[in-house]
């Protein structure tokens, strides 16, 4: 009885707790109000941001966030420009210093800004260009013809988003120079000096009144002007760090040949070098590079002007299109097709495939969820025309490498057969069926995706935790028991006859592969809730290679978390707190004044799992189980106090190779990889 009311008590006291978690729509009346505080809706409601004013008040609509990945995307926007440079074919160098004083540096060796004075804006095109949004020579075609940033907004954003920034044009024999503080220029554009050199050097230093953090790293930068130097091979891009004295130069003369070698370094190639096909059709060049491995999925990256179109578009269709026509037609061609009850289709011919395509276009049209995905209808035929008919050579021209491929796509086409029947098969189980949701899911109650959210949480035991404290109007729960299979080694039949995949699948309800479908899918949110621990980062590596290899829509549309359960309590009297990081305890140890040092208390904590100082009590949750389903919703499942991590793919190419390094055959580079990141663990649970 005591027992009960217990729990009865404390549901209670939750349930009172989650006050109106979803977003409700407004009624009709509501609307008819146009109801705002007080009621009134007038001219003086209308405010007028002026300037660079709209940016710094709403930074996240022009860089995506105010976290890491915003302060590192303000690298890029300046970057950007000097890459339009070196597509114009004005510039082959480009450096970048992170500064000591937290500043970076980004020169080029290009024109140089204009510093003359612009016709209607009455003063130096450079101030212009610095300062105005929607101004450079992107929009006139006989500057660029091609340009990655076509917007205008790129070096404007980052002045207002920056404590101060310097600008320095060499050009004309001058060097051009002014400075700006957070926005505003200190004083008119004024020559401070000659020189022999030609180009651009902006310094800025990010404003930590934005950004939460204002520390670059060294390997986020080097990921994306690796790729950059790997698009344009005649580039050589420099990147040094005079913090941590690191320095690193990347140049490529081999292009996209290169840099498919450079993602499937860690694989068995099918073939013995990449297919290279370059051509150019109506002023729209076109270059892409693929090879064969013996693994079971694809790796197609798409880019538009040194853009990563995550989304594909009408360029990748035309590849798709034309690898499946000019490789079918080739293998009855040459009577390669043995088995003549299996007909080869687009998905055979793109297992371990990986494949580079880029393209400039004139005036790329993009949309898609991410404005990712190249919308322009000419562009299809082009890439289908240029690849098809250069394949077909290289496929007439080397015929022991292409009996390979097909005998490579045979295998895949076997395989294919053997999964449609194992989905044949559950389908007459009804184990797929939507109708028929796995049995240990608890779903929730709400229909509308946008609003829902799944927890694919580790082991039986915190699944019951999270069931009986979750907001079951909103929150569904899937328990995994133990580990998934590791899709990275597996083919498709495998992968259906694993019972926790197929219940993760059937949950989502959007199918995997090229049958997925975004507008299908049950939750708006796929949280992965796992133990601190060995086996619990584990499990999340499987569930986010399962999630990236055959689900990809899910994380490029930001729908994928990883939920953040606290590590350790903190109890002194009615004083508690949950704690996420050893940071955060160091903190809050040092504020309650511990009698030992915060170093010593945390080691200690990590080797006995709870320790008594001073009335300071301080435990360790090893695994989710240990907490209660009061405890749980309170730190990792209450939307008003948790904190979860949104999963990004921002280099397609990097996450590629972490992936197959992490859960690939290979042993020696999973080796090399530990080692080289095991400076970052600490209070490692074993």
């Amino acid at each position: 009885m005591g027992k009960t009311r217990s729990k009865k008590s404390t549901a209670e006291k939750k349930e009172s707790s989650k006050k109106e978690k979803l977003i409700k729509p407004s009624s009709q009346k509501e609307l008819q109000k146009g109801s705002i505080a007080g009621g009134d809706y007038s001219a003086q409601n209308i405010h007028v941001l002026k300037g660079l004013e709209a940016v710094r008040k709403r930074p996240a609509m022009y860089i995506g966030d105010v976290s890491s990945r915003g302060l590192h995307h303000l690298v890029y926007e300046v970057v950007d420009n000097s890459i339009d440079e070196a597509m114009g074919g004005y510039c082959n160098r480009i450096k970048v210093k992170i500064n000591k004083n937290g500043s970076v540096t980004v020169e080029d060796n290009g024109r140089g800004i204009p510093a003359d004075i612009h016709p209607s804006e009455g003063r130096s095109a450079m101030e212009v260009v610095m300062t105005v949004l929607h101004a450079g020579g992107k929009f006139d075609k006989t500057s660029y013809k091609v340009s990655g940033g076509l917007h205008g907004v790129g070096v404007s954003v980052v002045n207002a988003l920056s404590e101060w920034l310097e600008a320095e044009s060499y050009r004309d024999g001058q060097i051009y120079y002014q400075k700006y503080n957070r926005g505003e220029p200190e004083e008119p554009v004024k020559v401070i000096g000659k020189t022999d050199k030609h180009g651009t050097k902006v310094t800025f230093l990010p404003d930590n009144e934005i950004f939460k953090k204002t520390i670059f790293k060294f390997e986020t930068l080097g990921e994306r002007l690796r790729e950059l130097a790997f698009l344009n091979k005649d580039l050589e891009i420099t990147l040094e760090d005079e913090n941590e004295n690191e320095k690193e130069s990347f140049h490529y003369e081999g292009g996209i040949v290169e840099f498919v070698q450079y993602i499937d370094d860690k694989r068995k190639q099918i073939i013995k070098k990449p297919v290279y096909i370059t051509g150019e059709i109506d002023n729209t060049p076109v270059e892409v590079a693929f090879q064969y491995n013996d693994s079971y999925s694809d790796n197609i990256l798409t880019y538009v002007n040194n853009i990563n179109t995550h989304e594909g578009g009408t360029h990748l269709v035309g590849f798709k299109a034309a690898l499946t026509r000019t490789l079918n037609n080739y293998a009855f061609k040459a009577n390669l097709v043995k088995n003549k009850k299996i007909t080869l289709q687009g998905d055979d011919f793109r297992e371990g495939l990986t494949t580079v395509l880029s393209v400039k276009v004139a005036e790329p049209q993009f949309e898609g969820q991410t404005k990712t995905k190249l919308g322009n209808s000419e562009t299809k035929s082009i890439v289908e025309s240029i690849v098809g008919e250069n394949l077909r050579l290289w496929l007439e021209d080397n015929p022991a490498e292409a009996k390979k491929i097909i005998d490579k796509c045979m295998r895949a086409a076997e395989a294919r057969e053997a999964a449609r029947q194992a989905r044949d098969l559950t389908r007459r189980k009804n184990a797929l069926e939507i109708s028929n949701l796995p049995g240990k899911l608890a779903d929730c109650s709400i229909n509308d995706p946008e609003h829902a959210e799944i927890y694919l949480v580790e082991g039986d035991s915190a699944g019951g935790s999270a069931k009986q404290g979750r907001d079951r109007r909103f929150q569904a729960i899937l328990p995994l028991k133990g580990k998934i299979l590791n899709v990275e080694k597996a083919r498709m039949h495998k992968i259906l006859e694993n019972d926790e995949i197929k219940a993760i699948f059937t949950a989502i309800g959007a199918g995997i592969g090229d049958s997925f479908d975004l507008n299908r899918i049950r939750y708006g949110k796929i949280i992965i809730m796992c133990d601190a621990d060995v086996d619990g980062s584990h499990i999340r590596t499987l569930l986010l290679t399962l999630l990236f290899r055959h689900m990809r829509q899910l994380i490029d549309s930001g729908r994928v978390y990883i939920a953040q359960p606290p590590l350790f309590k903190v109890k002194k009297g009615k004083y508690e707190e949950y704690v996420f990081d050893e940071d955060e305890l160091d903190r809050i140890i040092k504020k309650l004044k511990g009698g030992k040092s915060a170093e010593e208390t945390i080691q200690d904590v990590v080797e006995e799992g709870a320790i008594s100082m001073n009335g300071i009590v301080v435990s360790r949750f090893k695994g989710l189980g240990e907490m209660n389903p009061e405890q749980l919703w309170q730190t990792t499942m209450n939307p008003e106090t948790r904190t979860v991590l949104q999963v990004t793919v921002d280099n397609a190419a990097e996450a590629d190779r972490l992936f197959q390094t992490l859960m690939g055959d290979d042993v020696e580079p999973r080796r090399e990889f530990i080692e080289k990141n095991a400076k970052y663990v600490r209070n490692l649970d074993i």
